[in-house]
């Protein structure tokens, strides 16, 4: 990258936390590891629906943010199993965005049933994800190098608007939809905007934290949890105050990325991409609850539709692996020969998942149920944050479609 300037600011309050991950053996199970999700038939069924609430609020769930739309208790993904669309999104046809990071400054638009190229849109230079906006009405391309966010309607798949935005490289929306979050990886800025226009309000700059890139929120939404790629570290930030509350330094060597809360809401699980390792969170005590390694530079985590898995694209090993929610092993392995999983999603009805090459200018997917890759597509470049549009849930909490 490019050298990153350093401009002065006045920096948020803290209350410091801080732990060290050096410690933690493979597979430590603690008070605040996962407990086993609700059962499910297969990756395409989804999990029974809950009539009503369980006498006990599980501690993660109970002061939710207000404007948040409710949880189902315990469950945080209860309303993006397969097949659950909402109304607003469920006629868009079902395509994959495929942003180029390097190279031609484009967005690839892909039919995911013939698997052929629909449209290349072009969205600037270093287009890096693309994201549902809140209310799933919009996408969003952070073309970073052009500064601008390009709005495309998933009606159509068309180009709607440009947005002057400085640096973006990632996009997030609060649980309430009251605020888009900006990640500004080259200024390490954590931008609070205005989810519409993307006027920035409060910015989150922290001396601890040097990239930050990838975040999720808790089950209660008030906090979210960020990658600090260059700086090896997290952060943990108030939705409402936007202040720090939290910094963990996850020792020597490490390259955190993606960040997914896990179904019953009490770790996050961190990809740290430099030590081959997929990293549990403690949802109360920003520390290290336990360690799954994994093949070769860990990056996307995407949980399955029936919330039993976590599949990680490991993207140097050119493969994906398996993690069981109630187990933490790697229960399986999908490989793809010279590939280069990196980011992306499952699609609706939790069959295929969809990932980018990132460096071997491909778009690969994997029937779920038998692991066996059953699409390799060619879009050249280097294709990067690639969203599978539509999928289930009520909103989105952006990235590349991380939906409640």
């Amino acid at each position: 990258m490019p050298p990153r300037s350093r401009p002065l600011r006045v920096l948020v309050g803290c209350v410091v936390v801080v732990a060290a991950a050096g410690g933690c053996s493979a597979h430590r199970e603690t008070p605040e590891s996962p407990a086993s999700p609700p059962a499910a038939t297969s990756e395409g069924t989804p999990p029974a629906r809950v009539t009503g609430a369980p006498r006990v609020v599980p501690a993660p769930f109970r002061d939710p943010l207000p404007g948040m739309p409710p949880a189902v208790p315990g469950r945080v993904y209860a309303h993006a199993g397969a097949g659950q669309v909402a109304p607003q999104a469920a006629g868009d046809p079902a395509y994959l965005y495929v942003p180029n990071a390097y190279g031609a400054p484009v967005t690839t638009v892909i039919d995911q049933r013939t698997r052929t190229i629909v449209r290349v849109l072009h969205t600037g230079e270093l287009s890096q994800h693309v994201t549902p906006s809140w209310d799933l009405r919009t996408l969003y391309v952070e073309a970073s190098a052009s500064n601008q966010l390009v709005a495309i309607d998933p009606a159509t798949g068309r180009i709607e608007r440009r947005i002057p935005q400085r640096r973006p490289y990632n996009l997030y929306f609060t649980p309430d939809g009251r605020h888009g979050i900006v990640m500004d990886e080259e200024h390490d800025d954590i931008a609070f905007t205005d989810p519409r226009t993307f006027r920035r309000g409060a910015v989150v700059h922290d001396g601890s934290c040097r990239g930050p890139n990838h975040a999720d929120f808790s089950a209660d939404g008030r906090y979210f949890l960020v990658s600090c790629e260059f700086s090896g570290s997290l952060l943990k930030v108030s939705t409402t105050s936007h202040r720090v509350t939290g910094r963990l330094d996850l020792g020597p060597g490490s390259k955190p990325q993606d960040v997914r809360l896990s179904p019953d809401g009490r770790v996050f699980y961190v990809a740290d991409m430099a030590r081959d390792r997929l990293l549990r969170i403690g949802w109360r005590h920003l520390r290290v609850v336990g360690v799954t390694h994994l093949p070769s530079m860990p990056h996307g985590i995407y949980p399955s539709r029936d919330g039993r898995h976590l599949y990680v694209s490991d993207r140097m090993a050119g493969e994906v692996s398996v993690v069981s929610v109630a187990s933490h092993q790697v229960v399986d392995t999908w490989k793809a020969p010279g590939s280069h999983p990196d980011m992306g999603g499952v699609s609706a009805d939790g069959r295929t998942l969809w990932l980018s090459g990132r460096y071997d200018g491909h778009v690969y997917g994997w029937d779920t149920r038998t692991g066996k890759l059953v699409a390799k597509i060619d879009v050249g470049g280097n294709p990067h944050g690639l969203l599978v549009w539509p999928q289930p849930g009520r909103y989105s909490l952006g990235h590349t479609g991380n939906l409640r």
